[in-house]
């Protein structure tokens, strides 16, 4: 796959992604693929309910400034009208700052095949090379799997003095500050 970040992946069911950085005709295809994720899977990526991706909001995220923001999916290997998109991870860089905030979301249908690692170890080489100090996310705090999924790949945590239910994590992407 000639284009940067674009890669396969091959499942070990058998079933093969195509992981690429978002593009802005992908907006009807993320409405159809939120459409398929379940309420709990919606609040843990977006920290609080929403019931419809609309369409200016679909195409807010996928039409993104690639100076200051990176968004890569897992799509299926399909045409584009039949393709679902089953995992996203974005990362914005702070505004005058060397930090990113990311978020992430795999669908539970793709959940037992090591994506999240995948997508978050993706994230964390694009903010490396965008030279950047450090790499957060808010994260609830029933969120388990990904709270462990972060204290694996060196995430510290920070409780959120405003709200309980809410940690911070963060990544130092600096050499010296990762050992």
């Amino acid at each position: 796959m000639g284009r940067p970040w674009c890669e396969a992946v091959l499942l070990n069911d058998g079933r093969k992604l195509i992981a690429r950085p978002i593009e802005p005709g992908d907006a009807e295809t993320l409405r159809r693929s939120f459409g398929e994720l379940t309420p709990e899977e919606i609040r843990f990526r977006f920290l609080h309910p929403i019931t419809e991706l609309t369409p200016e909001y679909a195409r807010r995220l996928t039409r993104i400034d690639r100076r200051n923001a990176f968004a890569l999916v897992l799509v299926e290997a399909l045409p584009p009208e039949q393709a679902r998109i089953g995992a996203v991870v974005r990362a914005v860089i702070d505004e005058g700052r060397h930090d990113a905030e990311f978020a992430i979301i795999v669908g539970r249908e793709l959940g037992h095949f090591g994506l999240g690692s995948y997508l978050l170890g993706r994230i964390i080489e694009w903010s490396r090379k965008k030279g950047l100090d450090k790499l957060y996310g808010d994260v609830m705090i029933e969120n388990h799997r990904m709270l462990r999924l972060a204290r694996r790949l060196g995430f510290t945590f920070r409780l959120n003095p405003e709200d309980p239910q809410i940690v911070r994590i963060i990544r130092p992407l600096k050499a010296e500050e990762s050992t």
